[in-house]
């Protein structure tokens, strides 16, 4: 992950890279760059041809960073969804979209919170739901959190 260029802090700190290959002429490099940091292969075509200034704005780093970090943990199902939760809020915060692309937060750090939180706050399930589900547990308790709960997660744990 991030073997070529190593991890980037910054949407600045990959512009300020792609503008140093683009004075060089190093075209190849711009590529790989984009590509080794989640960003469409058609906005770094862009760049190159001086259709953009800039290779990546603060919201394509941090979406690249997290499409990067979900392939390299196989999100599905619920994790999956969280992970677009980060990408939805980065779009209305600015904030949040700067500190998503931090070396030191990572979508499996974020992950982490989620799967605590899920922990400590099981409950649970009634009988009846365990019943009509044909589980046939002694005991099955239940923590995932809401939509509500795992923004405000991700909030506290990328601005924490």
């Amino acid at each position: 992950m991030f073997d070529i260029f190593g991890e980037m802090g910054s949407a600045e700190e990959i512009n300020r890279t792609a503008d140093g290959l683009k004075a060089e002429g190093d075209t190849e490099n711009i590529l790989k760059l984009a590509e080794e940091n989640g960003i469409d292969a058609g906005f770094a075509q862009m760049y190159i041809d001086g259709d953009i200034e800039e290779l990546c704005d603060i919201a394509t780093a941090a979406f690249g960073k997290i499409d990067i970090e979900a392939a390299q943990l196989e999100c599905v199902e619920i994790m999956d969804d969280w992970k677009e939760y980060i990408k939805t809020a980065c779009l209305t915060d600015d904030e949040l979209a700067v500190a998503v692309r931090r070396k030191e937060k990572s979508l499996k750090g974020c992950i982490g919170a989620w799967l605590k939180y899920s922990f400590e706050n099981a409950q649970d399930v009634d009988r009846e739901i365990l019943k009509a589900s044909g589980v046939r547990a002694a005991q099955v308790k239940l923590g995932i959190p809401g939509m509500g709960r795992a923004k405000q997660i991700i909030r506290d744990y990328y601005k924490g």
